[in-house]
């Protein structure tokens, strides 16, 4: 099996939304399988297809240390959003790049697991976060959308200087210090 391409910005397939899938089937499961195997590989927390160059609406986190707690999302949808909380975020569609975006501190998520069932859970802090970011995403929304134009502006010269030279990108593990 095959890891999948991590599209970077300012690739424009980013900016598109993921499309809802009427039933979980064998193509859905190969693709949650093949963003489980990507996600792994690039030492990420989340991944959502939209950041492969898939249409399906999928999102895959794992945000445990050791990286053996896999969780899969399929057509979620944010339901309510409660508190508020800033976030420190990265992105591996954005290497290298770390910013501070409001976050809702607790959201109900709406989804269907790999069964095809449709489960609806509550999630708070980082999960709640990593959710946010990764639903944005199958919605074509950037994190950098999240700040203001300046602060856009400013950032962007940044990553692409960043690209320029080639920085490595960030690798999540136990000495991550990234607070939520």
């Amino acid at each position: 099996m095959t890891v999948l391409n991590i599209l970077s910005y300012p690739n424009k397939a980013l900016r598109s939304k993921a499309v809802s899938s009427a039933s979980v089937d064998e193509k859905i499961l190969e693709e949650v399988k093949l963003m489980f195997k990507t996600l792994y590989a690039a030492n990420g927390w989340g991944l959502a297809s939209t950041q492969v160059g898939l249409t399906s609406r999928i999102f895959v986190m794992d945000i445990s240390p050791d990286q053996n707690q896999p969780t899969c999302f399929i057509n979620p949808e944010i339901i309510t959003k409660q508190g508020s909380v800033e976030s420190e975020e990265d992105c591996l569609s954005f290497p290298g790049v770390y910013i501070k975006i409001p976050r809702a501190k607790q959201i109900q998520l709406q989804y269907q697991n790999e069964n095809g069932e449709v489960e609806m859970q509550t999630f708070e802090g980082l999960l709640a976060c990593c959710i946010q970011h990764g639903v944005d995403s199958l919605n074509g929304v950037l994190f950098i959308d999240h700040l203001s134009k300046l602060k856009r502006d400013r950032l962007m010269k940044k990553f692409d200087k960043l690209k320029a030279s080639h920085h490595s990108a960030h690798v999540h593990g136990p000495d991550c210090d990234h607070h939520h």
